[in-house]
């Protein structure tokens, strides 16, 4: 039996922010395993958590593949660590395939020092337009696409195409913003090609999205809001070659895995 917990992230009440699964295994697990547990719980991510002599290893896995980098599901374990497992820890030290993350309990805020990903000018692909249904002013790569367009209302209202965005090759991701209106700006992210046609709130993406954010308003402390139907709210800092983001999180379940 392994305990198990989903955690909403990014948002201070269930049913809001980005659902996580936090696994806390005994010692290491078998890639295929860990696999075949994602696509079972079918969330956006599922976190496995090993404990270390003074860290945790953490890896990351959506129902179809494992990635480098996934910033609500490092909140989430952060949560369940310094909530369920060692009410002592403030902070936590992760390793990952993104190398070592750091997250800091702020009270009821995880801060979270992530690698800036600030992304260069690139070629419009061809069917991004078609896919997203809607005017894209500005391109740029990092590890994902940015699409930038014009307000929060429309990125608000979009309504992709995912078969079209799965065709855009070489793209993993494809992140939508705008400038945001009660807010610095707003963001929502795709990748149907990982088996998330949309992600409600992306940590990772705003790795990208801060540093050029924090260049184009001329600030380093910026408030971010993701427009997905379950919504969340980002609290951003820019500090050079890394990026703070911060959040807040929501138990939903405790439970175990039988395995």
């Amino acid at each position: 039996m392994m305990k198990y917990y989903i955690v909403d992230a990014f948002t201070d009440a269930v049913f809001g922010g980005n659902p996580a699964g936090v696994c806390l295994p005994e010692g290491p697990l078998d890639a295929g395993l860990m696999q075949k547990i994602a696509s079972e719980n079918n969330l956006p991510e599922t976190a496995f958590v090993v404990r270390r002599d003074g860290y945790y290893d953490l890896r990351w896995f959506t129902p179809e593949t494992e990635i480098d980098l996934c910033g609500h599901a490092t909140l989430a374990s952060a949560f369940v660590l310094t909530n369920f497992v060692d009410k002592s820890l403030h902070t936590v030290h992760f390793e990952t395939l993104s190398g070592r993350l750091t997250v800091t309990r702020d009270n009821d805020r995880y801060l979270m020092d992530f690698p800036s990903r600030a992304p260069a000018p690139c070629p419009k692909p061809a069917l991004l337009e078609a896919a997203l249904g809607v005017r894209v002013t500005e391109t740029y790569q990092s590890r994902d696409l940015m699409a930038v367009i014009d307000g929060e209302d429309a990125v608000r209202r979009l309504s992709p195409d995912f078969a079209l965005l799965g065709k855009m090759e070489g793209v993993f991701g494809v992140i939508v913003t705008a400038r945001g209106g009660g807010c610095d700006f707003v963001s929502r992210f795709f990748a149907p090609n990982a088996g998330i046609p949309e992600d409600p709130v992306t940590g990772s993406s705003h790795c990208t999205l801060i540093p050029f954010w924090a260049e184009r308003l001329g600030k380093s402390e910026l408030l971010a809001r993701q427009l997905s139907k379950r919504g969340g709210t980002l609290y951003c800092r820019h500090l050079g070659s890394c990026v703070e983001i911060g959040g807040k999180a929501a138990l939903y379940l405790e439970g175990e895995i039988k395995i």
